[in-house]
């Protein structure tokens, strides 16, 4: 999840593997893949940036615990 703060101070938690895109309009408007809209502080390139270390962090994951317990090889 990506933390992302409301106009109105609220912070909200976003899974970004529902991101569909990110506009800067100039307020920081984030539409979902089920449509639901939200606007945001965070410019663009903050929520690229949190995106991107949020990748890392699982395909690391994933990495770190590929054979672990597996005894198969590909």
């Amino acid at each position: 999840m990506i933390l992302v703060t409301r106009l109105n101070g609220s912070k909200l938690h976003i899974n970004p593997e529902l991101l569909l895109s990110i506009e800067e309009t100039p307020d920081t408007v984030i539409t979902l893949t089920d449509g639901k809209k939200y606007v945001v502080v965070e410019t663009a390139q903050d929520l690229v940036n949190q995106f991107i270390e949020y990748k890392h962090k699982v395909l690391h994951g994933l990495y770190l615990n590929k054979g672990a317990g597996d005894d198969t090889t590909d």
